[in-house]
């Protein structure tokens, strides 16, 4: 078990290299295949449709077949998404590049649970460093998604045909990565004891407070990066600007995840939680002041280093709203609503980025990164005691 979360954190290093090669391809893909420009970013939004679909039914599955086995199936719907895209971009088939761009979102749903893996594979008192070392293997996708990008786009005759080729690769590359890693057995205590009603389990402060600030959190900066291209492009940077900025901001949203355990450990996620909405709030300040290039970036980094303070805690303040028996359903809840809030950011950050222009969008994001504040202000939230018996 010593090695399941160091390669737990190599297979989400593979899902966020592949997810940084889609950002950086599906869109222009689009442009080609596209019957009109207007469905130019059709992939991207049924790559999140895919997301969408799985958050429910992914930790149902892995509750009756176990984590191990549910990776396994999310990785053979990556590469069989990965293997249409192929044919569809020989065949030039809009179409049939949506369906794949669906299917490699429903694998990218089943990936999105290797941080509550390393949950349940951390020794006692672990909680914290096992998620912020699985969430750290973003920092490799960083720099090897770019990277991978760059060089497998012509890769064959067919632009952008050599792209889903490296997909698939990773995947299997995951597969194989999966095949020795050792991971808990649904347990027969899980089903012990009485699930509470969903609803009773729901309007818990502690679980108000966890989803709704992994909600803000993911939210707010999904719709900035996702309009950082364009308002970069408004402001006349050259596309390599974009690209530089992007990586690092990506790098600031996983390069902390090595010591954002043993911080969270240490103040509390509630503590946490709050820096992390304090530098969301940062970095849309330094929208209004500076639209240069040290603008772009500071701001981009402040937004990366927020959504690790904010999403990394939440998640391990989840596993204290819930017993074992109510895990499936607390977790599938969960990603649910917060991965049905990035999708809702990623188709309204292109128009919304048109409509007002990078300082307003980034004033009009203020509130929301208040809303968790708020929640830890109010007194009568109480976050003591993990109700992990079945009574």
């Amino acid at each position: 078990m010593r090695l399941t979360v160091p390669l737990l954190s190599l297979c989400q290093a593979l899902l966020v290299s592949g997810n940084i090669l889609l950002i950086a391809v599906s869109p222009l893909i689009g442009a080609q295949l596209a019957p009109a420009p207007a469905w130019s970013t059709a992939p991207v939004a049924t790559q999140w449709l895919g997301l969408m679909c799985a958050t429910l039914p992914a930790s149902l599955i892995m509750a009756r077949l176990g984590r191990r086995r549910g990776f396994v199936l999310g990785n053979l719907l990556g590469l069989a998404g990965a293997a249409l895209a192929v044919a569809a971009l020989h065949g030039q088939q809009f179409p049939l590049f949506l369906v794949a761009t669906w299917l490699i979102g429903i694998g990218i749903g089943f990936g999105q649970l290797y941080r509550f893996a390393a949950v349940e594979a951390a020794p006692a008192g672990g909680r914290d460093r096992a998620i912020g070392m699985v969430m750290g293997g973003g920092v490799l996708a960083a720099f090897f998604g770019p990277w991978l990008a760059r060089h497998s786009h012509a890769l064959a005759d067919t632009p952008y045909l050599g792209s889903f080729i490296g997909l698939g690769v990773l995947y299997l590359c995951a597969l194989a990565l999966l095949a020795f890693i050792r991971l808990p057995e649904p347990s027969r205590d899980a089903a012990v004891g009485e699930c509470r009603p969903l609803a009773e389990i729901v309007t818990q402060p502690v679980f108000v407070l966890a989803v709704v600030s992994a909600m803000v959190g993911y939210g707010v900066m999904n719709l900035a990066m996702t309009a950082t291209p364009l308002a970069m492009a408004e402001a006349g940077h050259t596309f390599d600007h974009v690209a530089t900025t992007i990586q690092w901001h990506v790098v600031a949203m996983f390069l902390p995840s090595f010591v954002t355990g043993r911080l969270t450990a240490r103040f509390g996620a509630t503590r946490m939680i709050g820096a992390g909405c304090l530098l969301l709030i940062a970095s849309t300040l330094v929208a209004q002041v500076e639209a240069g290039l040290a603008g772009f970036h500071s701001g981009l980094i402040l937004l990366g280093l927020g959504w690790n303070f904010t999403f990394l805690p939440a998640t391990g303040l989840l596993t204290e709203a819930h017993r074992p028996i109510e895990k499936a359903r607390t977790q599938a809840t969960n990603e649910f609503l917060v991965f049905s809030t990035v999708a809702i950011s990623a188709l309204l950050a292109g128009p919304a980025a048109d409509a007002l222009g990078w300082p307003r969008l980034n004033a009009l994001l203020i509130p929301l990164c208040t809303v968790p504040l708020a929640l830890l202000g109010a007194r009568h939230l109480g976050f003591r005691g993990r109700p992990q018996t079945g009574d």
